[in-house]
C-alpha cells in the first residue's frame, strides 16, 4: 500500500469494494481521515494468552495453538454451513466453530498455528469457542491477544473489517494535520491527533484509550463552543431595533392581571425588556418548569414589541399548541390597540375573523397584525413581514440543535422591512435543562430561569400502580372524579398495536377497551399524532369544553395543552418514557386549583423502576431533570440522532468541567483570533464540523 493522506478517497483502495463504499458513504465515511475518525464504541481485553487447560466457561480468553483437525459442511437439520476446528497447545485441545462463513474454511488448514480470542462456552462435547476472532500466530496482533476495539458496524461492514483496515491505514498515512493548537494541547496535557488515533485504535492499556477519548471529547466540545461563541459574537455585533417599554408600560399591564406574577416571572420579564431596549439583538433562553408561566413572559415581550409599532412572531411546535397560544393571547390582549393573527396550514385568523391564506399573508406584509402566531413553518413558506422585530420559539428543542440555528438564520434573512437589522430572538423550553446541557447546547444564549410556580398551584400527587388491584382502585377513583365533573387523561406510547411490542398498549385499542369494557357510562375521546389538525383540535375542544370525560392520547399532549378541569392522569407503559417526558405529561393536570393525581402503570417486568420512584418523590422539574441526566444521559433531553452530535460529545455532556474548559479555551482563542485567520486548520475543521451536525 503506497503512502496515503487523510484526504485520500476510500474508492482508491483495493479493499473497499463498491458495496462497502456505498454503505460507508451513507454514514459520511468517504476518505481515509473519515475512517480513522470511526472510533471504537468499546474494548474487549484479550491481551493475556491462556493455556487451553486453564480455560473457564463464560470467560473471555485468548489461546495460541495448532489446528489439529478441521471440518466444514452443512449441518444435517438446518442446512447451515458450519466450520469446526480443533486447536491444541501443550496443555490440551479445544473446539472452535463458525457458522455460515466459508472464508474461514478456505483460509484455515491443519497444522497452521493460530491465535484465537473469544468467550468460552460449553456443550455436550466439552468446552468450545463460538465464532471467535482468529489470526495466524505469525501476524502482528490485530484481532486477538490485545485490547480489541469493537467498532459500530455499518450496514453489515464488520468490526473485524474496520480493525483490519484501520491498523493498515495508521501505518501508511503520511501526515495527520492537527487542528487544535499545540499550546492548548500542552496546557491540557492532551496527546497529538496522531498519538490519540493510535491510542484509541491500538491501545496498549486502558490508560491510553481513556486519554484518547478525553482528547476527542475535548475536540468536539471545543468545536461546538467555537460555533456557539461565533454565533454569539455575530449577534453581539449585529443591529436590532431597540424596543422601549414606554407606551403603556408592562408594569401597568401586569397590575391589571387577575393574578400576581411570581418573582421569577418578574425577573425574566425585566431581563427580556432590558435586552429588547438595546440596539443589539436579544438571544435569550427562557428555561422554566411545566406550568411556571412562560407564556405570560413571552406575551409581555410580544406586547412591548407591538406597542412600539413592530411585529412579533410566536412559533409553536404543533398546530394545536399554536392555536392555544393564539386563543390565550387574544384574550390577554383583548383591550390592546393591536391585532393578533394565527397562521398555520389548517388555521388562519386575523384577529377573531377567519381569513384566506392570501389575504392573511397580505395583511402581515403591510403590517396589520402586530403579533403573528404559528408553527415554525411560517419562516419557510415565503411569508413577508412588514417590520418583524421579535421571534419567540416555544419548545424549540423539539426541533433539534441545528434547527434553532436554521430558524435564527431564516429569521435574520427575512424580507421583513428591516433589511439592516436582525430580529430579537427568545427561545422557550418547558424541559428544565441541567446546567451542563444549558452551557453546552445553549452556550450562545443568555439564560433566564423560572424556578417558581404560580400561587394556588397544588403539587400533583404521583403513585406507581403495581398490580391489578391498584388498577381497579384507580378506575374507581376516575369514576368518582367524573361524578364531580372532573376529567382524566390516559397517555399511551403507541397509536396502534405493534407485533414487535406486544406488551405495549396502543391508544386506539385502549380507547375502545375503556369505552366498551371499563367506562361504558363515561364519554371517552381519542387524540393522536396521525389525526388531521382539525380532528385533533375538535377532540381537544370537546375535552376543553367538558364534553369528554376521559381523553386517551399519545405524546401529542406532551407540551402546552391547558385543561384546568383535568385532575387525573394515567400513564400506561410509563417505563418506556424518560423522566423529563413523564414530567411533561404530568404537567397537563393540576392546572386549576383542585388537587390532582398522576398514576404510573409500568409494563410487565418493570414494576421496580428507580426512575418512576423519582417521580413519586419529587415535583420539581429541575430535580427530575438532574436525575434523568444521571440515569439515562443526555439522550433524555437531546437524542444523538436529533442533535447530530457525535457519540463522544453526547457521552461527555454531563462533564461540566470539560464543557467549561472547552468554552474558556474557545473564548480565549476567538479573542486573540476572531476570524481564525491564523488557525487555518482549525477554521477548516470547524467548517466540516458544522456540516456534520447540520448547523448551516
Amino acid at each position: 500500500m503506497p503512502l496515503l493522506s487523510v484526504e485520500t478517497g476510500l474508492e482508491t483502495l483495493s479493499a473497499f469494494k463498491k458495496t462497502i463504499l456505498s454503505r460507508l458513504e451513507k454514514r459520511g465515511l468517504s476518505t481515509v481521515g473519515d475512517l480513522l475518525r470511526h472510533l471504537p464504541r468499546s474494548y474487549e481485553d484479550y491481551s493475556v494468552i491462556h493455556p487451553v487447560s486453564g480455560l473457564m466457561v463464560g470467560r473471555l480468553a485468548t489461546i495460541e495453538g495448532k489446528v489439529i483437525r478441521l471440518s466444514a459442511g452443512r449441518t444435517y437439520r438446518k442446512q447451515v454451513f458450519l466450520t469446526e476446528a480443533v486447536i491444541g497447545d501443550d496443555t490440551g485441545e479445544v473446539r472452535a466453530i463458525w457458522f455460515g462463513n466459508r472464508f474461514i474454511a478456505q483460509t484455515l488448514r491443519e497444522g497452521l498455528r493460530i491465535r484465537l480470542s473469544g468467550r468460552v462456552s460449553e456443550d455436550g462435547k466439552g468446552l468450545l469457542f463460538k465464532t471467535p476472532d482468529y489470526e495466524r500466530a505469525s501476524r502482528t496482533a490485530t484481532h486477538t491477544a490485545r485490547l480489541i476495539p469493537v467498532y459500530p458496524e455499518i450496514g453489515g461492514v464488520s468490526s473485524r473489517f474496520f480493525r483490519w483496515q484501520i491498523v493498515e491505514l495508521l501505518e501508511k498515512v503520511r501526515e495527520i494535520p492537527d487542528p487544535v493548537p499545540e499550546d492548548i494541547l500542552a496546557r491540557l496535557h492532551l496527546p497529538s491527533l496522531r498519538n490519540a488515533l493510535r491510542y484509541i485504535h491500538l491501545p496498549k492499556n486502558e490508560e491510553e484509550w481513556k486519554l484518547a477519548r478525553k482528547r476527542f471529547a475535548f475536540d468536539e466540545m471545543f468545536l461546538f463552543q467555537l460555533k456557539a461563541l461565533e454565533t454569539k459574537a455575530l449577534y453581539d455585533t449585529s443591529s436590532a431595533v431597540p424596543i422601549s417599554d414606554t407606551e403603556s408600560p408592562t408594569d401597568t399591564f401586569l397590575a391589571r392581571l387577575p393574578f400576581k406574577p411570581t418573582e421569577a416571572q418578574r425577573r425574566a420579564i425585566n431581563d427580556i425588556l432590558k435586552d429588547l431596549s438595546l440596539p443589539q439583538p436579544m438571544n435569550r433562553l427562557l428555561n422554566g418548569d411545566v406550568g411556571s408561566g412562560k407564556t405570560l413572559v413571552a406575551a409581555t415581550a410580544a406586547r412591548a414589541t407591538a406597542l412600539a409599532g413592530y411585529q412579533a412572531a410566536i412559533l409553536a411546535p404543533t398546530e394545536v399548541l399554536a392555536r392555544q397560544h393564539w386563543e390565550s393571547l387574544s384574550g390577554l390582549f383583548s383591550d390592546e390597540p393591536f391585532t393578533v393573527a394565527l397562521l398555520t396550514r389548517e388555521y388562519r385568523y386575523l384577529g377573531r375573523d377567519s381569513a384566506s391564506k392570501a389575504s392573511l399573508a397580505k395583511a402581515i406584509e403591510v403590517g396589520i397584525p402586530k403579533i403573528i402566531v404559528g408553527t415554525h413553518a411560517i419562516l419557510q413558506e415565503g411569508i413577508r413581514f412588514h417590520d418583524l422585530a421579535l421571534v419567540v420559539v416555544d419548545e424549540q428543542h423539539r426541533f433539534g440543535v441545528e434547527q434553532r440555528a436554521a430558524l435564527q438564520a431564516r429569521a435574520s434573512g427575512l424580507d421583513d422591512g428591516l433589511p439592516e437589522q436582525v430580529p430579537h430572538f427568545l427561545t422557550m423550553t418547558a424541559t428544565p435543562i441541567p446546567r451542563t446541557l444549558a452551557l453546552a447546547f445553549f452556550g450562545d444564549l443568555a439564560l433566564s430561569v423560572l424556578d417558581e410556580m404560580p400561587a394556588g398551584r397544588q403539587p400533583i400527587e404521583t403513585k406507581i400502580a403495581r398490580n391489578n388491584a391498584d388498577r381497579a382502585l384507580v378506575y374507581d377513583f376516575i369514576r368518582s372524579e367524573a361524578g364531580k365533573g372532573r376529567q382524566t387523561f390516559v397517555i399511551l406510547p403507541l397509536i396502534e398495536e405493534s407485533e414487535a411490542l406486544e406488551d405495549v398498549k396502543s391508544a386506539t385499542a385502549e380507547a375502545e377497551r375503556l369505552r366498551t369494557e371499563i367506562f361504558p357510562d363515561l364519554r371517552v375521546g381519542l387524540v393522536h399524532g396521525r389525526m388531521k389538525a382539525k380532528e385533533k383540535e375538535e377532540e381537544m375542544r370537546k375535552f376543553r369544553d367538558c364534553e369528554t370525560d376521559v381523553l386517551v392520547a399519545t405524546a401529542v399532549v406532551e407540551v402546552g395543552v391547558d385543561i384546568p378541569n383535568a385532575t387525573v392522569m394515567i400513564i400506561e407503559n410509563a417505563d418506556r418514557f424518560g423522566l423529563a417526558q413523564l414530567h411533561q405529561f404530568r404537567g397537563r393536570i393540576g392546572r386549576g386549583n383542585r388537587k390532582s393525581y398522576c398514576f404510573l402503570f409500568p409494563g410487565d417486568g418493570a414494576v421496580e423502576n428507580v426512575r418512576l420512584e423519582t417521580l413519586e418523590k419529587s415535583t420539581s422539574g429541575f430535580e427530575i431533570a438532574e436525575a434523568d441526566l444521571a440515569l439515562r444521559g443526555p439522550g433524555a433531553f437531546f437524542g444523538t440522532r436529533q442533535s447530530g452530535l457525535p457519540d463522544i460529545t453526547m457521552e461527555n455532556l454531563t462533564n461540566l468541567r470539560l464543557v467549561e474548559i472547552a468554552r474558556a479555551e474557545a473564548g480565549d482563542l476567538l479573542t486573540a483570533d476572531p476570524t481564525l485567520l491564523r488557525h487555518a486548520l482549525l477554521q477548516e475543521e470547524l467548517r466540516r464540523f458544522e456540516e456534520k451536525i447540520h448547523l448551516e
